[in-house]
């Protein structure tokens, strides 16, 4: 009995060793990753990368409910968690901000907003232009203001009130939205611009809508793998940290600021990769051809 005993514990002892010896190693996994600096967590975010440890955050929940979506460990709905805690230890979610999302889609961020007193400017490209860049066959584009409120977040009356829209193109922003604005958001949208120079630009850009001390948050897909190869000149692109690290220094020049954690995680679902067809849950980081790709909010304060 005692040699059964024994050797069951020595089987079970040789299975741990195994998994823990074929979990991937974070430093080859992600090599971009500076794990000297803390975990980012989502509390007090600043430009940062999806990590599992900000889902599972209490907050994050409240997040997920107030645009009536139930938590999963998914990139897409930290994007929108991420810019909503952002906002709000900002105190920009408040009656009587004004507000201009790019590249709204059917995001649920309008409503959210307007439901809360915010005015809300959507825009999104022209539906010809949208269509023939396929926005519209994957349902990734809003043709009407109904559109943004579609789940029914905000009162009908209030969001009539509230919210505007109206179709513009983020390589060619308008310039009657010069410095209208407490903040501006887009979710995962620049890097479809159709390259990273042009994607950095409208960055620069979407600051100049601000009024001073006004909020600028973003999210878009960041290289995990490689500082120097990259996906650019295509119809999604994938940014780096030195592309990061020169946005940095434009923006510094025109008196903005901006600090980034580049720690990228260690936890599980850090570690663990999604490949096509990609799954509904457990999607922090995936493949996209040859690169290990998560998304990257960039929070940016206008003096």
């Amino acid at each position: 009995m005692i040699k059964s005993l024994f050797s069951k514990w020595r089987q079970e002892e040789a299975v741990e060793a195994a998994v823990e010896e074929a979990k991937p190693d974070a430093a080859a996994l992600l090599p971009l990753s500076d794990y000297s600096m803390p975990e980012p967590d989502l509390w007090e975010p600043v430009s940062q990368a999806c990590t599992q440890a900000q889902l599972e955050e209490p907050h994050y929940s409240h997040w997920c409910a107030q645009i009536r979506e139930d938590p999963r460990m998914h990139r897409k709905q930290w994007e929108y968690c991420y810019i909503m805690q952002a906002l709000h230890i900002n105190e920009m979610i408040e009656e009587g901000r004004h507000a201009l999302g790019f590249g709204v889609g059917n995001e649920p961020m309008a409503a959210m907003l307007a439901h809360n007193g915010v005015k809300v400017l959507g825009t999104d490209l022209a539906p010809e232009r949208a269509k023939s860049a396929g926005w519209i066959d994957t349902d990734q584009h809003a043709i009407s203001k109904q559109q943004l409120n579609e789940r029914k977040i905000c009162d009908p009356e209030e969001f009539e009130r509230l919210v505007d829209f109206r179709f513009m193109d983020m390589n060619k922003i308008d310039r009657d939205l010069t410095g209208q604005f407490d903040f501006v958001w887009s979710a995962c949208a620049f890097e479809h611009l159709g390259s990273i120079a042009k994607g950095l630009e409208f960055v620069v850009n979407s600051v100049k809508c601000l009024k001073p001390g006004g909020l600028a948050i973003h999210t878009t897909e960041f290289n995990c793998s490689s500082n120097d190869d990259t996906v650019d000149n295509a119809s999604t692109v994938l940014f780096r940290r030195r592309d990061f690290e020169m946005l940095e220094k434009r923006l510094k020049s025109k008196g903005c600021r901006i600090e980034f954690n580049w720690n990228l995680g260690q936890k599980p679902l850090d570690l663990h990769v999604d490949v096509p067809p990609y799954s509904s849950n457990e999607h922090l980081k995936l493949q996209i051809e040859q690169y290990l790709v998560t998304s990257f909010g960039i929070i940016i304060h206008k003096d």
